[in-house]
């Protein structure tokens, strides 16, 4: 089954010129993967797609998320991390399979409307007794479609411990180790276009041991698995990392063997210089949400300063209770403007120039890809999987713009208009295939209120 996908301009994301664009550009895939990319006269397909008032191009990477929050949108609007932290737990110790099944829908379903094709999920609540969260997550992004990447999270330091969380969203260290090993036996798919890979996650230098640190490091890479966790997010992280071990966040994580190709952290944003050049230095990835960091006032991530010491960055939308959606366009907006106004507020001339539109594109695709270790996803190559976002640039929002590759950028579409992941048409003319979108919102408003109660 051959598939051709063609549209009036084609970002391919290869090389030093992929995101220029070419008019009339067209892709060939066949069985999920891409086998052919060109422009002009196309070859014949079995199916074909040709969208002329589009902009085709990688489908975007979330490189940072917590679906299950999707549930629990709009708690605590105005606090820092470590109080909207202590009001959420008691709410999330509710948390059942039903529940993030429901939010997961909601979150995936909102992802590829927006472009999506390729998304990691951070679930760290396990409440006691729970069991098929986990197993939620992988059935409903293969319902909808959507390539997946779910970290196997945790928390085991609670209050009576020292750590943030109550002891009633805590698990036991041996606990946590052995049913990540079963779902890694279960789920996880190291095959070259593979639909589904497991991570290794605890949470926060503020929620696990440090011995889980170690453990869970130990047991990722003896299975050839990549390590995720949050570092740098805030100063209350910082404090904390000083007031407990004596270090800073960036030094705990070296000291645990939390760096490398294999590592990839959430936020980075409290990072001295010295601390940029290192995590450079040892290729551990960093998945900037910009948008939460600004929601909870957590800081700025220094993208451009973090890129010129040649460290891997994608963008992340982080957990619907601190962004309340999951555009990735939208992202790399906010990832564009942060940067400028940063530089801005250093007094430098060249504050425009920080991060361009194509290069906050990038990060959404190729850097998203490079953070998840996925080096057959994130350009439009020979030999990649067919995972393309296609983008309307006739529409009112984007109608006569003079760079319609830049515009998907400076302003971000509210939904793609169709999106291919693996090969497979899930989103067309604006509408999910795999589900109703509709069903999907009912379900996830009445999960809602249920928590509420």
């Amino acid at each position: 089954m051959t598939l051709l996908m063609r549209a009036g301009m084609l970002v391919t994301g290869a090389g030093d010129d992929g995101y220029a664009g070419v008019e009339s550009g067209w892709v060939l895939a066949s069985d999920g993967m891409i086998v052919e990319v060109g422009s002009g006269s196309p070859p014949e397909a079995d199916e074909v797609i040709d969208l002329p008032n589009c902009v085709a191009m990688p489908g975007l990477v979330n490189a940072h998320d917590h679906m299950y929050q999707w549930a629990t949108r709009g708690y605590v609007p105005d606090g820092t991390l470590f109080e909207w932290l202590r009001a959420l737990y008691p709410v999330w110790a509710r948390i059942d399979s039903d529940i993030v099944r429901a939010a997961a829908r909601a979150a995936m379903a909102r992802l590829l409307l927006c472009g999506c094709t390729l998304s990691t999920d951070h679930h760290y609540v396990f409440p006691a007794g729970q069991a098929g969260i986990f197993e939620a997550l992988v059935e409903s992004a293969q319902e909808l479609g959507l390539r997946f990447h779910p970290c196997r999270g945790s928390m085991s330091l609670g209050e009576s411990k020292g750590g943030l969380p109550p002891d009633s969203v805590v698990e036991k260290d041996d606990a946590i180790l052995v049913h990540t090993e079963y779902v890694v036996s279960r789920f996880h798919d190291p095959k070259p276009g593979s639909m589904c890979r497991v991570a290794v996650a605890p949470c926060s230098p503020f929620s696990v041991t440090p011995q889980l640190m170690r453990d869970s490091a130990a047991f990722a890479r003896r299975h050839g698995l990549r390590l995720h966790t949050h570092v740098a997010e805030t100063l209350d992280e910082e404090r904390f990392c000083h007031e407990r071990f004596g270090m800073r966040p960036l030094e705990l994580m070296e000291e645990l063997g939390w760096t490398g190709d294999d590592v990839w952290y959430a936020h980075g944003i409290h990072f001295n210089d010295t601390e940029i050049d290192r995590v450079a230095e040892d290729k551990t990835g960093i998945a900037h949400c910009p948008s939460s960091n600004m929601r909870i006032g957590a800081g700025a991530c220094r993208v451009e300063d973090l890129l010129h010491a040649g460290a891997r960055v994608g963008l992340g939308v982080d957990g619907s209770a601190s962004n309340e959606d999951a555009n990735l366009a939208v992202e790399a907006h906010e990832a564009l403007l942060l940067a400028r106004v940063r530089a801005a507020m250093q007094s430098r001339e060249d504050a425009p120039r920080a991060l361009d539109a194509r290069g906050a594109l990038r990060l959404a695709t190729q850097g998203g890809a490079q953070c998840l270790g996925r080096y057959d996803c994130g350009t439009l190559e020979v030999g990649k999987c067919a995972d393309v976002a296609f983008f309307r640039v006739d529409d009112l929002a984007h109608a006569g713009v003079a760079d319609t590759v830049a515009a998907i950028a400076l302003a971000p579409p509210s939904r793609a208009h169709t999106v291919v992941v693996d090969g497979r048409v899930v989103v067309k003319e604006g509408r999910l295939l795999t589900a109703e979108e509709d069903e999907i919102a009912r379900e996830i408003a009445a999960t809602s209120a249920r928590l509420r109660e």
